[in-house]
């Protein structure tokens, strides 16, 4: 017998009672060969590109979930970052080439399309430049499609024009969508050490580096890790760490499964499984109870990140053990409006926007879905940035800024924003300047350690 009848009830309870699930399946599609001189053209020539590679996307997704009874919440697009497809066209606005991807998105049926994206982190090339300031009208006259641009990385330093430029681009973009139904800062992410082969929105692009076609698939499960967390109360931390290490190569081993049959059904590559804990609004689907059922009183309390550590790394390890594909960011998400233990952590005050930035130092990413007062400076906005980016630098990982300015809004409202990317109350930011530093531009080195070969 392949499974004992203990180890298969194990795996129907974590679907059926622990909220275990596949985040998403997400096709990666190659846009390079779709430049072109005529905007026109280029726009007809990505349109039935992704059409033509993610067809049958939704469909496998629905088929793999009927006949393994293992629930698939997303199925997601990335492409090449746009600002290097579409600077050929010598277009003065790219707003088009994101409708374009709006279009494949909505008739697809995908709930994201990502890739409307620059990398910036040594300098900005008038694509790049083009692509920043079409951020604004593109996201806020679009649905599905999502932004991102890399600043900075441990090999080359942080851009701080870049930063600078997106502070101000984050408040353009909260302003451009402030009657639409949804804040478009939600949809726009700033990285540092951006991976190329990242599945989940909003920071997903198709590397330049990476095939044709590929599916990544993102693996959650919150809940089970809460589970497992249950079982090992007041029992030391090393034997806890292992029961969550055992849980991870499990759900792992299930992720491999999907994606591996789903590239096979659509004919393309298995890029890779990225095992992140994704939270969403629903209870029992929170990294921040994880974290109080380790022991804290509140998420924010003394012990915090140690505890995210542990948590975050064991993860990975069980991970690593389970799949040879395993990329993306993987670790553990904290975002606060996805996430309804960290909501209640920031009703309580035990968390703060300074809190979340040494969370930071060990998670998967960084300040995820922080929403923040609306007369917040772009400088302010920057200078957070600024901070997320240079941990990221420093410690050779991804890091991200997903901030959202609450046009009207002042600390302690609440705002929402719908679905999976939930609401959460306003958070207290520093109100002293850093403007000066901001406006020196410049680029940050590269720190000592970056120097290898």
């Amino acid at each position: 017998m392949i499974f004992s009848p203990v180890e298969i009830q194990e795996t129907v309870n974590m679907f059926m009672r622990q909220k275990l699930d596949i985040r998403c399946i997400t096709m990666g599609i190659s846009l390079l060969d779709c430049a072109c001189e005529d905007e026109k053209r280029a726009c007809s020539r990505i349109y039935d590109k992704v059409m033509k590679y993610a067809g049958k996307l939704v469909q496998t997704g629905q088929d793999i979930e009927k006949e393994y009874g293992v629930p698939i919440i997303n199925k997601r697009i990335s492409v090449t970052p746009i600002a290097l497809v579409a600077g050929a066209s010598g277009a003065k606005s790219y707003v088009e080439y994101c409708k374009t991807l709006d279009r494949c998105a909505r008739e697809l049926g995908v709930n994201f399309i990502g890739g409307f994206s620059a990398l910036v982190q040594k300098g900005i090339t008038p694509a790049d430049r083009i692509l920043i300031d079409s951020i604004p009208e593109a996201l806020s006259s679009t649905e599905c499609v999502c932004a991102s641009v890399n600043v900075g990385t441990t090999k080359n330093g942080i851009n701080m024009d870049a930063v600078k430029l997106m502070g101000e681009t984050i408040k353009k973009t909260a302003e451009a969508s402030a009657s639409c139904p949804v804040n478009a800062c939600s949809k726009l992410v700033v990285f540092t050490n951006a991976p190329e082969d990242n599945p989940f929105m909003a920071g997903a692009f198709h590397g330049p580096g990476e095939g044709d076609a590929v599916i990544n698939v993102g693996v959650s499960g919150p809940g089970v890790i809460l589970a497992a967390a249950r079982e090992f109360k007041g029992k030391p931390i090393n034997e806890l760490a292992d029961g969550i290490k055992k849980i991870a190569f499990k759900i792992t081993r299930m992720g491999q499964l999907v994606g591996a049959e789903a590239a096979r059904r659509l004919g393309v590559g298995f890029g890779i499984l990225d095992l992140s804990l994704a939270p969403t609004p629903a209870v029992g689907d929170s990294v921040a109870r994880i974290l109080e059922e380790i022991g804290l009183e509140g998420a924010g309390a003394p012990g915090t990140t140690a505890a995210l550590a542990m948590l975050t790394d064991m993860v990975k390890k069980g991970g690593v053990m389970a799949s040879t594909n395993v990329g993306g960011l993987s670790g553990a998400f904290i975002p606060v409006s996805e996430d309804e233990g960290m909501i209640n952590a920031v009703k309580q005050h035990s968390i703060t926007l300074e809190k979340l930035e040494a969370m930071t130092c060990v998670c998967s990413v960084g300040l995820d879905m922080i929403a923040i007062p609306g007369d917040t400076s772009a400088a302010t906005i920057s200078g957070i940035m600024a901070d997320e980016m240079a941990i990221g630098m420093v410690n050779n990982k991804t890091t991200a800024v997903r901030l959202i300015p609450a046009p009207g809004k002042k600390a302690g409202d609440w705002v929402e924003f719908g679905g999976l990317l939930g609401g959460c109350p306003v958070m207290d930011v520093n109100r002293f300047s850093c403007a000066d530093f901001i406006n020196r531009g410049g680029r940050i080195p590269a720190p000592i350690h970056s120097f290898r070969n």
